[in-house]
């Protein structure tokens, strides 16, 4: 069992249950996503895990991301119009991403479909929320 920051649970187990065969490199793809939440890019955690695990390839990496998106273990996020990043918090929330530092932070969104007035009729499948600004720690170095 490994520890993780918020629960404790089975990588493997959870992967299963998620309908994901849970090979040597999936779990340590999920774990690095999990326990790091920096909203990494393919090229990110390729570098990363490669050091450690050397036999792993890109296009490794890619195919899990997308078996992970199909069986709804981790969300793509669209930061910017070029770049793909990974998270694997699926539950809603949003995101804010530093302009100095590129640091994507998360936040909790507390706002229901039915508080948009607007989109009262409309049937919502996805909901994204991004904000970009100066996060508290570059305000305080600029100061």
């Amino acid at each position: 069992m490994i520890k993780l920051i918020e629960k404790s649970f089975e990588i493997g187990e959870y992967l299963k249950n998620k309908g994901v065969r849970p090979s040597e490199q999936r779990i340590r793809i999920f774990e690095y996503l999990y326990i790091n939440k920096n909203h990494p890019t393919v090229d990110m955690i390729y570098r990363e895990l490669v050091q450690k695990m050397p036999c792993l390839s890109k296009t490794t990496v890619y195919n899990t991301l997308n078996i992970f998106l199909k069986n709804n273990v981790v969300r793509q996020l669209a930061i910017e119009e070029n770049e793909a990043r990974y998270d694997a918090v699926i539950e809603l929330h949003g995101h804010f991403k530093c302009e100095k530092c590129e640091n994507i932070y998360d936040f909790d969104i507390e706002k229901t479909n039915n508080e948009y007035e607007d989109l009262k009729k409309y049937e919502i499948n996805e909901k994204y929320i991004l904000f970009k600004g100066i996060c508290p720690s570059c305000l305080k170095s600029s100061k």
